[in-house]
């Protein structure tokens, strides 16, 4: 259910607004309300942010051991690339 709101705020924010509001092929009252909206979410009930497909194929599911010493390891990396 949508409901109006009446905002006070400075004219020049307003005109920036716009433009970006304008730029991004969005309204104004749609930026407003998505930022209101992260605002007043929990981060466990915030579903709003999907993974991309693109971006969930990329785990591999492989686990990084707690105690890995990633500096030792990419020492010796680099020793047996350059030897």
């Amino acid at each position: 259910m949508d409901a109006k709101l009446t905002l006070k705020l400075n004219q020049e924010i307003i005109e920036k607004a716009k433009i970006y509001a304008s730029q991004k092929k969005v309204s104004l009252s749609r930026i407003i309300e998505n930022y209101l909206n992260s605002l007043t979410n929990d981060a466990k009930n915030d579903r709003s942010i999907e993974i991309s497909p693109f971006v969930k194929s990329l785990s591999s599911g492989k686990k990084i051991p707690t105690d890995l010493d990633y500096k030792k390891e990419y020492s010796e990396h680099l020793m047996n690339k350059y030897k």
